[in-house]
């Protein structure tokens, strides 16, 4: 095997192990012995250092590993402390949806279209940065009103909100069904602990089915 397709095969062994690998092991894979071996990662330890590379090849105690250069530390730390995109429920997304297509708009009216209480899934929801406060509303209570950020856009891969596809009825009764069945889900824990539900899980006294039909109708305008 020639020189480039050894040290190609070594480079290889050392990135997929991610730690130390003894010299005779690299050796019996490559199917050299240690000596040769030794010369061709030297070999490779002095290409990584004489070259603009982002790794190196390190030796500790007759072993070798592939790893970052020190001077690239900094940006590997900011990478490890960038928050990693987060994953949202079936519930997120749904309350997510209704605040992107009726913003500005209040928590008491996303419980009106989705049928129960959604303060866990807006403080998610806000927590991630997907959505924000955005004033409050000119009414009694001045209860606060909630829009999307720039980083809902960044998340989903779009520009702006005339982007966002276009409501068909299918949508709409998938919120309707996953609300229903988080009703369900709720009473039937409330019913095992063997107590009332607490109010935040109580449906609105608004049907569901009005509210969607309702939020369909205003969609469609």
């Amino acid at each position: 095997m020639e020189i480039k397709k050894l040290e190609a095969a070594i480079e290889a062994i050392l990135f997929t192990m991610g730690e130390s690998v003894e010299l005779s092991q690299i050796a019996d894979a490559i199917q050299q012995d240690k000596e040769t071996t030794r010369k061709i990662i030297q070999n490779m330890m002095d290409k990584y250092q004489k070259k603009d590379r982002g790794i190196q090849i390190i030796e500790l105690e007759q072993s070798y590993q592939l790893c970052s250069k020190k001077e690239y530390y900094e940006c590997l730390i900011r990478l490890a402390m960038h928050p990693k995109k987060p994953a949202l429920t079936d519930v997120m997304l749904e309350t997510l949806s209704i605040i992107a297509y009726k913003q500005p708009i209040t928590r008491i009216e996303i419980e009106k279209i989705r049928g129960v209480k959604c303060d866990h899934a807006v403080n998610k929801l806000i927590e991630y940065n997907l959505i924000c406060e955005a004033g409050r509303l000119d009414a009694p209570g001045r209860p606060i009103l909630f829009a999307t950020t720039e980083e809902f856009l960044r998340y989903f891969g779009i520009e702006s909100l005339e982007e966002l596809p276009i409501l068909n009825q299918e949508t709409i009764d998938n919120f309707k069904e996953e609300a229903e069945r988080e009703v369900m889900r709720e009473m039937a824990a409330g019913e095992l602990a063997g107590g009332e539900l607490p109010e935040e899980l109580l449906p609105e006294e608004e049907t569901e089915e009005a509210s969607f039909t309702n939020w369909m109708e205003e969609n469609e305008e």
